[in-house]
């Protein structure tokens, strides 16, 4: 639910990372006793054994003899088994990824960095196995796609999961969730790692930039949030994402014949649902059952929007659009079908993420930045309305002022975005190149949220990584990818 009210955390998809489902139990043989904990393990979809572990660190760190929570991590092994090598350590999205979730498919999307770097995960505290931010969620959580809307629920049941917490959400912040990652980091006996974050793992990744560059080579920052870049405010570079795929569209011959009026099609579904939701009964995509669908035009909106954040979603919303302008909406109710639930979740653990943008993020949005950002023809203030209804609600702590300094490290820094991203454009990577002293911006013109989706992309963190040469890196199979392609038709046909 948190995440389809406030359109975030789709660094999961855009990567084409499922969560995967990781054994509570791990199979862990463990090695020692003590804060740091660790073994060989078995992993679902993976056969060779990984390493999993857990270090128990402060819950506050300026009271270390105080409350302690373990930190859950899983080590990926390099492929020539070298241990040399300085490791990857991988900051999830969100907020409120577990990246040890991501395991099995990162395992097989990074292989050019496995070859000969080990790759470190860790659950963010708040999430996966890391003290996870529990309440019962049952009222809260979306029990069925097709019969529920974006804002079904209660704010009477946001109060009562918020009472059921024992932790200090004062401490589950960006900072300590750092401060959790480099003691990983130290525990596991490495001077040094390299680090890549996508999406809200760029600004976790700029936070460990701040206060340990001493503990890191290199830096790869996927689809940047920069720190001044308030976590909500995405309907302008939603409209900006949209009006690229009109231009896509238009620009490509069969797209254009198929759907000349466009976005005269998108307006004429969204005046139509804002006058008057739609409810209607349809065979189930998978069990052709009856079943309720219900769309109002912030189901109808978010749901285009975050088909926006890849490559292979984009190709199929003009069909789309222009199908439920015509008064069909079976193809909108196949993109619906894609998170029904029979099927795997995104791997977004929502009350951290609440936690962290009601606090790090809310309180320094104006009202003017509101009404500016609500200012386009697209998602308008759709975006807005999830962090407006229950951040007045989240108990409040004061972030640290360090937190939002511009950071100086001299830390080669390698910038990677998506042209046709929706939420974080090109446009913040050169906010962030500009900041660091020691970078190199990479723009992949035909790729939307999350570069490392593609092989091209990770073949450049692993370049990277490997030479830490910004100057000679080459981009060039970046402009040998496609240009955009859409599905015109119910046949498939592209």
């Amino acid at each position: 639910m948190w995440k389809s009210i406030i359109g975030l955390g789709m660094v999961a998809s855009s990567l084409a990372l499922t969560s995967t489902s990781v054994n509570a139990e791990q199979e862990m043989a463990t090695a020692k006793t003590g804060p740091l904990q660790q073994g060989e393990c078995h992993l679902d979809g993976i056969r060779e054994q990984v390493t999993c572990g857990t270090l128990s660190v402060p819950e506050n760190y300026s009271q270390p003899d105080g409350q302690q929570i373990d930190v859950n991590f899983i080590v990926l092994p390099a492929i020539d088994g070298s241990a040399k090598k300085t490791p990857l350590m991988f900051l999830a999205g969100g907020p409120g990824q577990a990246a040890t979730e991501l395991a099995t498919v990162l395992r097989s999307r990074f292989y050019e960095v496995r070859k000969t770097h080990d790759i470190i995960l860790v659950d963010q505290r708040g999430t996966g196995q890391s003290s996870q931010l529990k309440c019962d969620e049952t009222a809260l959580m979306q029990q069925n796609v097709y019969e529920t809307l974006t804002f079904d629920f209660d704010l009477d049941d946001v109060k009562q999961c918020i009472s059921e917490f024992t932790q200090d959400l004062s401490q589950y912040n960006s900072e300590n969730a750092i401060r959790d990652f480099d003691a990983v980091r130290a525990a596991l006996g490495h001077d040094k790692i390299n680090v890549y974050g996508g999406s809200y793992g760029t600004r976790a990744a700029l936070v460990y930039m701040q206060l340990f560059p001493e503990s890191l080579k290199s830096v790869v920052l996927d689809s940047v949030a920069p720190m001044d870049i308030r976590i909500g405010l995405f309907g302008q570079t939603a409209a900006r994402s949209y009006q690229l795929m009109l231009d896509n569209c238009q620009n490509e011959e069969s797209c254009h014949k198929a759907f000349p009026n466009l976005d005269e099609d998108f307006q004429k579904v969204y005046a139509q649902l804002s006058e008057k939701p739609l409810k209607l009964t349809i065979p189930h995509p998978r069990l052709a059952t009856p079943v309720e669908l219900k769309i109002d035009v912030e189901k109808f909106v978010s749901t285009i929007q975050q088909q926006l954040y890849h490559v292979q979603g984009r190709s199929m919303m003009p069909l789309v659009i222009h199908h439920a302008a015509q008064g069909n909406f079976m193809p909108f109710v196949g993109v619906l079908a894609q998170g029904d639930e029979h099927q795997p979740k995104g791997g977004i653990y929502g009350n951290l993420l609440m936690n962290i943008a009601c606090n790090e993020d809310f309180p320094l949005i104006t009202d003017a930045e509101w009404q500016s950002d609500a200012d386009n023809k697209f998602a308008r203030n759709i975006s807005h309305l999830g962090l407006q209804n229950v951040c007045p609600l989240w108990p409040q702590f004061q972030p640290s002022d360090k937190l939002y300094q511009a950071v100086t490290a001299e830390i080669p820094t390698l910038i990677l975005s998506g042209n046709l991203d929706p939420v974080t454009p090109p446009e913040f990577g050169d906010i962030a190149d500009k900041m660091l002293p020691n970078s190199r911006h990479i723009i992949a013109e035909k790729l939307a949220h999350i570069v490392a989706v593609n092989d091209c992309g990770v073949g450049l963190v692993a370049d990277f990584i490997e030479n830490l040469d910004l100057a000679d890196l080459d981009d060039s199979c970046l402009a040998e990818l496609p240009d955009a392609s859409f599905m015109t038709s119910l046949n498939g046909n592209m």
